[in-house]
C-alpha cells in the first residue's frame, strides 16, 4: 500500500484508509463477525488508518474496532473522534468542553483497549465553547501521552486557524468526493496554507457513487441514507445523471465505478487520504486497487465536469445535522 504524509508531516499513513461507521450503523445488514474479518484484512493489505469515532452505535463501534485490533495495536494508526452526543430524548448535540473531553478520551481509550490513541479528532464544532478552549484540552491529552496527535472535522477556516494557533492540527476530516466538492473553495485551500492533511470520509457518496443504488427501494428500510435529502427518490434520479458519465469512464477504464471515484480523489493531492467505509472485504480489496489506478488528464476533465461544485441534487445531511456543519 502506498503511503502520505498527513500535511506533509507526520504521521504517516495508507494513501486510502479504512471508516468504520456502517460496521455498526445501519448501512445495510450488520455484521459483526465480517466487520472484524475485514479489519483484519485492511491491516494485512498494509491499510493502517482506521477510523471510529465514541458516537458510531454510542461506543459499540470502537468496542469493535478494539476487538478487532487487539494483538494488532502497533499496526494501526488508530483514529477516533469526541464531541457528538446524543441526548436521553434521543436528540443529537454537540460538547467542547475542556472537562468533557478528557472524560470522553478516557472512555475511548478503554472501549478501544488501548492506552493511547494515535489521532484524536473533534466530530464537531460547538458553537457554546470557544474552539481554544477545545483544543487546549485536546493538547493536554498529548502532553499526557494518552493522544499523539489532533485534528478537527467538518471545521471552517477560520475555526481550523484558530485551533491550529493553540496546537498543531495533523488534519481535518471533511465530507469530500465527487458529488461532494464544496471543500475546494476555501476549506481545502486553507489546509494546504497551514499544513495541514485532509482526509476525506464518505468519498463514494455514502455508496452512491458505487452505482449500485438506483432507486431509493434498494437501501434497507433501516437505513440511515434514507433520511438523507441526497437519497430523495427524485434526488437519486438527477444524481444517477451523473454517475452514468462515471460508469462509462470506469468502463473504459476497466475498472469499478467507486475505483474510478477514489482514484480522483487520490489525483486531488498528495495531501488527501480518503477512508472508504465497508464492512466487507470484498468491497475492501476493490478499494485498494484503486490506489493504483492512474487517471489521465482528459478522464479528470470529464468527471470535473460531470460533477461540478454544487451541481449534486440535494443536501449531503438532513437539515439538523447541516446547521452543524463548517462552524
Amino acid at each position: 500500500m502506498k503511503r502520505r504524509r498527513l500535511g506533509g508531516q507526520d504521521p504517516e499513513v495508507s494513501a486510502i484508509g479504512l471508516g468504520c461507521m456502517g460496521m455498526t450503523i445501519r448501512y445495510g445488514e450488520l455484521n459483526d463477525e465480517e466487520s472484524v474479518a475485514t479489519i483484519h484484512r485492511a491491516i494485512e493489505a498494509g491499510v493502517d488508518l482506521i477510523n471510529t469515532a465514541d458516537a458510531y452505535g454510542q461506543g459499540r463501534n470502537e468496542e469493535l474496532v478494539g476487538r478487532a485490533i487487539r494483538g494488532r495495536r502497533d499496526r494501526v494508526i488508530l483514529t477516533t473522534k469526541v464531541g457528538n452526543i446524543r441526548n436521553p430524548d434521543g436528540t443529537n448535540a454537540v460538547n467542547g468542553r475542556q472537562a468533557y473531553v478528557k472524560e470522553a478520551c478516557e472512555a475511548s481509550l478503554k472501549r478501544l483497549g488501548t492506552d493511547y490513541i494515535d489521532l484524536y479528532c473533534l466530530h464537531r464544532v460547538d458553537p457554546a465553547t470557544p474552539i481554544e478552549e477545545t483544543v487546549g484540552a485536546m493538547a493536554e491529552l498529548v502532553t499526557e501521552g494518552k493522544v499523539r496527535h489532533i485534528g478537527l472535522s467538518e471545521a471552517g477556516p477560520q475555526t481550523l486557524r484558530r485551533a491550529h494557533a493553540v496546537h498543531p492540527m495533523a488534519c481535518l476530516e471533511t465530507e469530500y468526493s465527487l458529488w461532494s466538492r464544496d471543500v475546494e473553495a476555501e476549506i481545502l485551500p486553507a489546509c494546504r496554507e497551514l499544513g495541514i492533511g485532509f482526509v476525506a470520509y464518505a468519498p463514494l457518496g455514502r455508496g452512491f457513487l458505487a452505482g449500485t443504488i438506483r432507486k431509493a427501494g434498494d437501501l434497507i428500510e433501516a437505513d440511515r441514507r434514507r433520511a438523507h435529502p441526497r437519497f430523495a427518490e427524485e434526488a437519486i434520479a438527477r444524481n444517477l445523471k451523473k454517475v452514468e458519465v462515471l460508469e462509462e469512464i470506469a468502463r473504459e477504464a476497466k475498472a469499478s465505478p467507486a475505483q474510478v471515484a477514489l482514484a480522483w480523489l487520490l489525483h486531488q493531492g498528495e495531501d488527501i487520504v480518503p477512508i472508504p467505509g465497508t464492512k466487507r472485504r470484498t468491497w475492501l480489496d476493490a478499494n485498494i486497487a484503486a490506489a493504483d489506478l492512474r487517471l489521465g488528464a482528459d478522464v479528470l476533465g470529464r468527471l470535473a465536469e460531470a460533477f461540478p461544485v454544487g451541481g449534486t441534487a440535494g443536501e449531503r445531511y438532513p437539515p439538523g445535522q447541516m446547521k452543524r456543519l463548517g462552524l
